[in-house]
Parts: C-alpha cells; sequence; structure tokens
C-alpha cells in the first residue's frame, strides 16, 4: 500500500462513519442513557421486574453501540491525523506502520457497519433453527448434521448457550429433524440470513463407487419473541399429535408419549418437541415454537408485500447457498456472491464473514 492508496481508505472510511454516525444517532443515545439513569434511581423502577429488566436490556444494548461506534470513530480519526502528520513531517516509520494496520481499521469499521444492520425489531433475539434434510435418505441427513454442527460451533466461539428442542436421528447416519435455540446477542439478526435451502457437493462416504453426490436440507430461522407478543393461536387452527420421543432421555421418556408435533392447518407450519419428559412442558416449548414461526411467517409476509413480492413467493423454499467439497473446494452464497475457500473452517462455525457478506450485500 502507498500513500495514494492510504489516502484513498481513509476518505472512504470517513464517509462511512459519517454514515453509520446518521443511523447510530450518538447524541439521542446519550440522551436516552441519561433518561435511563434517572429512571433506575428512583426506588420505585425495579418494583416492576419485567419492565425494570427490560429497560436494564436497553442500557446495555445502547451502551455497547454506542461504545463500538467511538471505537471506530476515534479509530478513523486518530489515522487521519497520523497520517497528515507523518506525511507533513516525512515520518515514513510512522506511515509504513499505519499502512500495515490499514487491514484492521478497514475490519473494525465494516465490523460497526454490519453491527448497526443488526437493529432490526428482533435482531437482538435468540433464534430457534431448525434443521430438515431434503429427499436423499443416508446422504441428506448426513448434510443436515453437518449443518447442525456447523452451528453448534459457530454458538460456541461466541460463546453462545444452546437448548435442544427436538431430535431425531438417522436410521443409519446424520439425522432426520433437529430444532434447537442458540441464545446470545444478535443471535436471529445474524442467523436469520441462513433461512433457506442449503446444497451440499461432495464424493459420498455412503457410495462404495465414491461418485459425486449432491444433497439438500432446508434451514429454518425465527426469532424466540417475548410472551408479551400477541400471537393468538385457536385451537381450531391446530391438530395436535403425540408420539413415542426416540433417541437418548432414559426409559421414561421413551416408553411414553411425551413427544408433540403441532401442524398449524392454515400455514401448514409444524412444529415438534421431544426434549423433556413432560407431555405439558414439550406442548408449551412447542407451542413457543410456533408462536415464533407464525410471527416471522407474517412479518415476511409484510415485507414481501412492502417489496412487491407474490405471496407464492415467500418462504425458504430457495436454494442460498452451495458447499462445494468436490472436485474443488468452495463455499459460495447466492446473494452476496461471495466465494470463500475455507470450507473446513466455515463447516467447524467459522461462518462470520459468510454471515456478514450477506447482511452487507441485502443492505445495499
Amino acid at each position: 500500500m502507498d500513500a495514494y492508496e492510504y489516502s484513498e481508505l481513509l476518505k472512504s472510511l470517513t464517509i462511512k462513519i459519517e454514515n453509520i454516525k446518521n443511523i447510530v444517532k450518538p447524541n439521542i443515545i446519550k440522551s436516552r442513557l441519561d433518561e435511563i439513569d434517572i429512571m433506575q434511581q428512583d426506588s420505585d423502577f425495579w418494583n416492576d421486574v419485567t419492565n425494570a429488566g427490560k429497560i436494564s436490556q436497553e442500557k446495555t444494548r445502547l451502551e455497547r453501540m454506542l461504545s463500538r461506534y467511538s471505537n471506530a470513530q476515534d479509530a478513523v480519526d486518530d489515522a487521519n491525523e497520523y497520517f497528515e502528520l507523518s506525511k507533513s513531517e516525512g515520518d515514513e516509520d510512522t506511515l509504513e506502520m499505519l499502512y500495515e494496520d490499514a487491514e484492521n481499521l478497514k475490519e473494525k469499521t465494516e465490523a460497526l457497519e454490519v453491527q448497526m444492520m443488526l437493529s432490526g425489531e428482533n435482531d437482538t433475539s435468540n433464534a430457534i433453527v431448525s434443521i430438515h434434510p431434503g429427499a436423499g435418505g443416508t446422504e441428506s441427513q448426513d448434510w443436515a448434521n453437518m449443518l447442525y454442527r456447523m452451528y453448534l460451533r459457530w454458538a460456541e466461539r461466541r460463546g453462545f448457550k444452546v437448548e435442544s428442542l427436538d431430535y431425531q436421528a438417522g436410521d443409519e447416519a446424520g439425522i432426520k429433524d433437529v430444532s434447537f435455540i442458540i441464545k446470545g446477542e444478535n443471535a436471529y439478526g445474524y442467523l436469520k440470513v441462513e433461512n433457506g435451502i442449503h446444497r451440499l457437493v461432495r464424493i459420498s462416504p455412503f457410495d462404495s463407487n465414491a461418485k459425486r453426490h449432491t444433497s439438500f436440507s432446508s434451514v429454518m430461522v425465527s426469532p424466540e419473541i417475548d410472551d408479551d407478543i400477541d400471537i393468538e393461536i385457536e385451537d381450531k387452527d391446530i391438530r395436535i399429535d403425540t408420539y413415542r420421543a426416540s433417541g437418548a432421555g432414559g426409559q421414561h421418556v421413551n416408553k411414553t408419549e411425551s413427544a408433540i408435533r403441532i401442524t398449524h392447518e392454515e400455514t401448514g407450519i409444524v412444529v415438534q418437541c421431544q426434549n423433556d419428559r413432560s407431555q405439558h412442558k414439550n406442548k408449551a416449548s412447542a407451542m413457543k415454537m410456533l408462536k415464533s414461526r407464525l410471527y416471522e411467517y407474517e412479518m415476511a409476509k409484510k415485507q414481501a408485500e412492502l417489496d412487491g413480492i407474490e405471496k407464492s413467493e415467500i418462504g425458504w423454499g430457495h436454494q442460498i447457498r452451495s458447499y462445494v467439497l468436490a472436485p474443488y473446494q468452495q463455499v459460495k452464497d447466492t446473494r452476496s456472491n461471495q466465494p470463500f475457500s475455507n470450507v473446513d473452517g466455515i463447516l467447524d462455525g467459522d461462518i462470520d464473514k459468510v454471515l456478514e457478506g450477506v447482511l452487507i450485500a441485502q443492505a445495499k
């Protein structure tokens, strides 16, 4: 990198920071934080535990947003100042140091840009994820299990918690179905871009002739909605089936019909839960999943109407990403059109760059 390239980079980052400032509105955030501080000093504030918890969460979120913005802005301002000073004094050592740090400065600003994109109504929510293998038996079930592991490793990398809702092992390998909640800051905001069909191309480990196979699995992601969001589900709108749970869980789980499957007749949405020994608890968890899925469905429908998309196009039935392991190795998302060669790392949960690429592409 030379002086001209660095100067152009600083110009673009300065413009980006200014655009982000218009979104963040730091002065408004500071005013709101002052309001919250005054509210929290009132002894009656803590009597309403639910409201106090929500306000405290809002405070934490705003403080983090303001801190990230300030750090990025300071970094760009300092870089501009040091660059001009070093040029005027002919300080080649400092200039070289700035050039070497250019990529870090760019990444810090882009990371802030992504954070600002996670400002949707439910982006801060936990994410309910369901993975279903497509046609293809063992091959697709194994692919579904690979995706399941990828998301678990992603959650682990970020220090997020995972709660299992439903797990049905495949007959020979992989999984027939899995649903789980990933709990952490902006879990839904990041994972909402995973809604869709994921395609795998590889030499099948289950084919004695070592032929190349293509497998598909669907991923569905919805926000874990708050209990105070009113979604009315009448008994006549759903069908509830009970069945014997499979897999680990002890004799009681496997010998009683504790597992629950709920079908919403109008939309065709199906959720199921068999994680608990109690049928009552499984039903409560399944209803929570259904409410989240219906909320996501309605939000998608409203957005589609605004975007002028036909109702029939709404859903997750479109291929969004290909993972090619043979004859070459590449992961490519159809929305960002970005190719990635670190396939092993991505399948091991290193998917931040993939997710961020889609978020940025969609914002543009």
